[in-house]
């Protein structure tokens, strides 16, 4: 009996930690990509923006603010399920986008070409993919490109609410961000992506990628 006291005890721990500290979320499609690849396990730091009570979404304290560039797991107001994409646009931020590029209070982003590339897209399709570096206001990161889809090509001008935030995948064409399910509030922000954790060739052979364990996601 007293070992079974010892199980729920850790049980108990175990989710206060994951529920209120700290977090590793198994990313199973690549919405991310070039940053994160599908079978990549991301650890999440649950206090970088609020003191949450344990097993539940109630804030207790707010602890920082939403960086641009953050990369976040939230909770989607479209159907409840844990996503994790690129802060791009703050409360009060004017964003469009006009023929892929972002567009953030009149300031147009800077581009620039990594390489070109090809990649499956799970229908049994091989598209063609391009990789840029995209900067704006100090804030730099990798994004991928499909040129052959333009479906979410352009959006806006949208002025984000007090409160909110717009998320948008760095894989632009092939991520349901806030472009389909609008912004996020910020009482349904879960906490910060800061690493990989390990990964897997989940597409292909389920072999361990080594290179990627540990590596930073900034």
């Amino acid at each position: 009996m007293s070992g079974n006291r010892g199980f729920i005890v850790f049980l108990m721990l175990f989710g206060v930690f994951r529920t209120a500290i700290a977090d590793w979320n198994p990313v199973p499609t690549g919405s991310m990509r070039p940053s994160i690849l599908e079978g990549d396990v991301v650890f999440v730091n649950r206090l970088a923006y609020d003191l949450k009570l344990p097993l539940t979404n109630v804030v207790l304290a707010h602890l920082g603010d939403p960086q641009r560039g953050d990369i976040v797991t939230f909770t989607s107001p479209a159907d409840g399920k844990r996503l994790i994409k690129r802060l791009v646009a703050l409360p009060g931020d004017v964003v469009e986008m006009r023929n892929k590029q972002l567009l953030i209070n009149g300031e147009h982003a800077d581009y620039k070409l990594l390489d070109e590339a090809s990649e499956p897209m799970g229908n049994g399709t091989v598209l063609p993919v391009l990789h840029l570096t995209e900067k704006l206001d100090g804030d730099q990161r990798s994004i991928q490109w499909l040129p052959d889809l333009t479906e979410a090509a352009d959006f806006g001008p949208e002025k984000v609410p007090a409160g909110q935030y717009l998320m948008l995948g760095d894989n632009r064409d092939n991520s349901a961000d806030s472009r389909y399910i609008g912004f996020i509030p910020r009482k349904e922000l879960i906490g910060r992506a800061e690493r990989i954790l390990v990964s897997a060739n989940i597409l292909d052979n389920w072999m361990p990628r080594l290179a990627r364990f540990g590596k930073s996601l900034y």
